[in-house]
C-alpha cells in the first residue's frame, strides 16, 4: 500500500514574470516596486506557519518544485535562501529529493545557473516553447531560439544532468514542418525530459480575445493530428519514452514531483495561487499578491477555498489523474487506498469505453489505449 504521507511534494509558486505571455492563464504579474520584497517576507512567513501544523509535520517530502510565473526573475541569492528554508523547516524522506526550478531563457545567465546548482537545485525545467523565432515572437516570448540553446548549454556546463524543457504545438501560424524542425533540434540536445503541450486558448487570456475576433491563424484539426504524429515519429527515434499524456523521459528521469499529482498523493503549495492537498482537504491560496501578503501580515487565513474531500471523491480523482499516465491505475491499489473496487463502482459506465477500445484493463490496471489517448478528456469526463 502506498504511503502517501512519506512521498509528498512541496511546491513554491513565484508569481513574477518579466512579461506576461498572451496565452498564459496561470497567476503571474510583472512585479512593481516593493512586490518582490513583500512576497519574500510573506512566503517565508507562510512556510514557518505551515511547518508548525500537525498535518504538515506528519508529511515527509520527496520533491521540491519552484514554479511560476518565472522563478528565475528572483535574484539567485533569494532562490537559494528560499530553498534552504524549505529544507530546514520541512521533513524529507531518506532519498535525495528531486529539486526542480523553472527558468526562462533571458532571465538567467551562466553564473546564475552555476549558483542555482550549488544551492542544491538538481533538476532544471526550461520554458523554451519553440525553437522557431517567428513562433516565439507570436507567443510574445522574451527570448530567441539562440538564447534558448545557449541557456541549455550553460545549464549543462553548470552541472545540471537532469534537464527538461517545454515545447508547444498548435501555435498561431505554426506548420507541421516547423514543428518537426523544433522537435528535431530539441532532441539533438539530448534532454532527459520533454513536456510537449498543445496550445489551449484559455478564456482569461489575450489570445482568447484575439481568437474570438478572428485575429489568430490557428492550425486546423488535421494539422494538429499531423503534429501529434510527428511527435510519435520523432520520439520513436530517441531515447525518450512517453509516460504521461504530454510528457516524455529517458528511463529513470520521469518528473517525480508531477507524479505526486498524477498519483493523487499529498502536496503542499506555498505562495499566492498555490494549491495544497493533505489531511483530507484541498486548499487554494488566494491568487492575489496584495491580498496574500495582507492576510499573512494580519494573521488571517490565506486560503480562499477549502474543500473537504471524502473517500469517494478522492477515489474518482485518483482514477482520473492516474489515467493521464500510460501505465494507468492499479485496481488493487485503489481498493487498498479507498476500499472501492473500480469495475464494480463504474459498472456499466466502463463497458462502452472498453467496447470502443478507448481503455483497457490489463494486468490489473485500467489504462488508456493508443486510440484513447487523443480522446483522454472525453474518457475522463465519462468517469469523473
Amino acid at each position: 500500500m502506498m504511503d502517501l504521507a512519506a512521498r509528498a511534494g512541496l511546491y513554491l509558486h513565484v508569481p513574477f514574470c518579466q512579461k506576461k505571455c498572451a496565452y498564459c492563464s496561470f497567476y503571474s504579474l510583472v512585479p512593481q516596486a516593493e512586490d518582490i520584497r513583500r512576497y519574500i517576507e510573506s512566503v517565508r512567513l507562510q512556510m514557518r506557519q505551515l511547518a508548525r501544523g500537525p498535518d504538515v509535520r506528519n508529511l515527509s517530502f520527496s520533491t521540491i518544485f519552484f514554479g511560476g510565473g518565472t522563478p528565475s526573475t528572483l535574484p539567485v541569492a533569494v532562490l537559494a535562501m528560499l530553498l534552504a528554508d524549505c529544507r530546514t523547516l520541512f521533513t524529507f524522506a531518506g532519498e535525495t529529493p528531486e529539486i526542480t526550478i523553472e527558468v526562462n531563457p533571458g532571465t538567467i545567465d551562466a553564473t546564475g545557473l552555476h549558483q542555482l546548482r550549488r544551492a542544491g537545485f538538481n533538476r532544471l525545467s526550461i520554458g523554451v516553447q519553440s525553437l522557431d523565432d517567428r513562433e516565439l515572437r507570436r507567443l510574445g516570448r522574451i527570448h530567441t531560439s539562440g538564447e534558448a540553446l545557449a541557456t541549455i548549454n550553460a545549464a549543462r556546463s553548470a552541472g545540471f544532468d537532469n534537464l527538461s524543457f517545454d515545447l508547444m504545438y498548435g501555435l498561431p501560424g505554426q506548420t507541421v514542418p516547423s514543428w518537426q524542425e523544433t522537435l528535431e533540434r530539441a532532441l539533438a540536445i539530448a534532454p532527459e525530459h520533454l513536456s510537449l503541450y498543445e496550445l489551449t486558448v484559455e478564456e482569461s487570456t489575450p489570445f482568447f480575445k484575439q481568437a474570438q475576433q478572428g485575429q489568430m491563424n490557428l492550425p486546423v484539426e488535421d494539422t494538429i493530428l499531423a503534429m501529434m504524429a510527428a511527435i510519435d515519429t520523432a520520439i520513436g527515434r530517441s531515447p525518450l519514452a512517453r509516460y504521461e499524456i504530454s510528457n516524455y523521459a529517458v528511463a529513470g528521469r520521469q518528473c517525480r514531483h508531477n507524479l505526486t499529482y498524477w498519483d493523487n498523493r499529498c502536496y503542499l503549495g506555498l505562495g499566492p495561487g498555490a494549491v495544497s492537498a493533505f489531511g483530507g482537504q484541498r486548499r487554494a491560496t488566494v491568487a492575489d499578491l496584495a491580498a496574500y501578503c495582507s492576510c499573512l501580515a494580519e494573521g488571517r487565513d490565506v486560503c480562499q477555498e477549502v474543500e473537504q474531500l471524502d473517500s469517494e471523491t478522492r477515489f474518482r480523482e485518483t482514477v482520473i489523474m492516474g489515467l493521464r499516465l500510460l501505465a494507468g491505475v492499479s485496481i488493487d491499489e485503489l481498493n487498498h487506498r479507498f476500499g472501492i473496487d473500480l469495475p464494480t463502482y463504474y459498472n456499466t459506465t466502463l463497458d462502452p469505453l472498453l467496447a470502443q477500445q478507448l481503455v483497457t484493463i490489463r494486468a490489473g490496471r485500467l489504462a488508456l489505449t493508443p486510440k484513447g489517448l487523443p480522446l483522454a478528456n472525453q474518457v475522463m469526463a465519462t468517469l469523473v
